[in-house]
This record gives C-alpha cells, sequence and structure tokens, in this order.
C-alpha cells in the first residue's frame, strides 16, 4: 500500500519525518531512497526531532557510515552511499542495529535492500520543482500498514 506526500518547501519535509518519528518505535526501520540531494537527509532530521533527539546538527554518515543519537530510544542513522558491496554490512554489525533495540533510519536502502528486514517502511523522494518534492510512503509488512494507513 503506498500514500503519497508533497512537500513544497524543507519545511515541509522535516514536518512529514516529524509527524512519522513521532510513531516510531523500537526495531523499526525507515528506508530512504532518492537521488543526489532529494531530501533524504532533511527528512532524517524530521525523524531525529520527532524522536526526541536533541542534536543540533544531523548530519548524513556519508563517511562513517552509522551515527547514533540519543532520543526516546536509540537512533541509528545509516548512509549506504558509498557502500560499494552489500556484504560489507556484516563487517558493521548490521543485525545488531536492524534487530537492535533502537529505530534505524537509512539512507540509500536500495544499495542493500536483501539486506534489509521483512518488515520496513519505504519513504522514496523525487524531485518535482526547486524546493518541491513527492514523497512515496510504502509499508513493507502488515505491521507498517497497519500504523500508517
Amino acid at each position: 500500500m503506498k500514500k503519497v506526500f508533497i512537500a513544497n518547501s524543507p519545511e515541509d519535509t522535516i514536518c512529514l519525518g516529524r509527524k512519522i518519528g513521532k510513531l516510531l518505535k523500537a526495531g523499526n526501520v525507515i528506508a530512504l531512497v532518492g537521488n543526489l540531494g532529494a531530501g533524504k537527509t532533511v527528512i532524517a532530521k524530521g525523524l531525529c526531532d520527532g524522536l526526541g533527539v536533541k542534536e543540533d546538527y544531523i548530519t548524513s554518515p556519508t563517511y562513517t557510515i552509522i551515527n547514533q543519537y540519543d532520543g526516546r530510544m536509540p537512533v541509528y542513522h545509516i548512509d549506504l552511499y558509498r557502500l560499494n558491496d552489500s556484504k560489507e554490512l556484516y563487517n558493521l554489525g548490521w543485525d545488531e542495529y536492524i534487530y537492535g533495540n533502537g529505530t534505524c533510519i537509512i539512507e540509500w536502502a536500495d544499495k542493500a535492500a536483501e539486506m534489509l528486514p521483512e518488515e520496513y517502511l519505504m519513504l522514496n523522494i523525487e524531485v518535482t520543482g526547486k524546493d518541491k518534492r513527492e514523497i512515496i510512503l510504502q509499508a513493507k509488512g502488515a505491521s507498517y500498514e497497519n500504523t500508517w494507513y
């Protein structure tokens, strides 16, 4: 099942992320997909805010691959942009993050689609104008459909 949200500004994108973040529970996985500059990190900022992260500066962990933040629960912000092979994720403790006691926000999730859990929420971000985005929310699994739709 899909739901489409139109963001007319970065603030709209953050607001959507914040609303979703407030609903997240331990074990939830958010898969962010979109071209470079689409707004994956922008929505991640909103998700983190909704999760109660008090960090002033949420940035994409492009070089470190994983940032961890403290919120209502641990928040694992993962960026797979520089990933060469999804098998590299095993060396990072992937399963401990994905199946752990926190929430995972994964940028460039399509680079490791086969490594995603059976259930997650995908946010596909499409650029439709200078500041305008179409964000498609797609629940993967019954527990997400019941929560998001």
